[in-house]
């Protein structure tokens, strides 16, 4: 046998593979979400996976032979080579398409805000607070990432939760002073603002459930929506608030107010998104297209 032609069906399996499984955005960034495609040229009875420690939750697209998840990169991962686990199921033996993603780092600033002493250096009574928030956020965030669901509870693409400017906060790594000029907190920003005054209605950026709808210390008045396998959306220092735990909610629904409630410095609006205990980039989020996939 030629050599040349040799080298071709030598490296046919990685060329077959590489069509098994895409990730959008090609490129991968910390704090990226990413909309993971596995096609089949048969039908698959199931997907597992797992990135970076997380369960990847996948879901059967139309026609039955393409399967989807959205997952994505934390904003501290490292960057470098990460190890991506699918295992693909059908009547047949397992196959493994796990596959290396290599993740690039995204530039993010640092500034520093003055704020509130009490948000730099609480008292007794604020850690109490503190601690009673901690456990609420706890047990949604366990709400969500065992929810059983089998498919999103989202549907199509995310919308911004407010008609206003988002700025490029995500990431940013910001230096809290007291007014007073005592004390220092250093914090990744893992969400994006929106300037948004008070009183701007905050919407649904997707079909979900509501799983908190309450007041907490650093976040304010804060709702989270669990969208499913894994993913919610959280909207604080809200002036008020227009849901309930339980709550079904569609994409476009009002949730509150936009307020200046929690660790603030004026009103806007602080909108995260959440998978598996990752922190992703929301603006990134409202860029891919998640149409059709249902």
């Amino acid at each position: 046998m030629r050599p040349a032609i040799l080298a071709i069906l030598l490296a046919l399996p990685a060329i077959l593979h590489s069509q098994s499984v895409t990730l959008t955005p090609a490129i991968v960034e910390s704090g990226s979400p990413e909309l993971i495609r596995v096609h089949a040229a048969h039908p698959l009875t199931k997907i597992e996976g797992e990135w970076f420690g997380h369960k990847v939750l996948f879901f059967n697209g139309p026609g039955g032979n393409s399967w989807f998840a959205l997952a994505g990169v934390d904003a501290e991962a490292p960057a470098g080579p990460s190890s991506l686990k699918i295992t693909a199921c059908s009547q047949e033996k397992p196959r493994d398409l796990s596959m290396t993603v290599e993740i690039h780092p995204a530039h993010y600033r640092t500034t520093t805000i003055t704020v509130e002493p009490k948000f730099v250096e609480p008292g007794p009574e604020d850690k109490k607070l503190i601690e009673a928030a901690s456990k609420a956020k706890e047990a949604a965030f366990a709400a969500a990432e065992n929810d059983g669901a089998k498919d999103p509870l989202w549907s199509g693409n995310f919308q911004a939760p407010v008609k206003a400017a988002a700025t490029d906060s995500f990431g940013t790594r910001r230096v809290f002073y007291g007014k007073t000029g005592n004390g220092k907190l250093a914090s990744i920003h893992k969400g994006t603002d929106f300037r948004a005054s008070t009183g701007t209605p905050v919407l649904a950026g997707n079909s979900g459930t509501v799983i908190l709808a309450q007041k907490l210390f650093y976040e304010g008045n804060c709702v989270m929506v669990d969208h499913g396998l894994g993913l919610m959306s959280i909207s604080m220092h809200l002036s008020r608030i227009d849901v309930k735990p339980g709550q079904q909610v569609t994409r476009g629904q009002i949730l509150g107010l936009s307020g200046a409630t929690g660790r603030v410095t004026g009103p806007h609006l602080h909108w995260a998104i959440r998978w598996q205990g990752v922190m992703l980039d929301p603006v990134k989020l409202l860029h891919l297209n998640l149409n059709n996939l249902k």
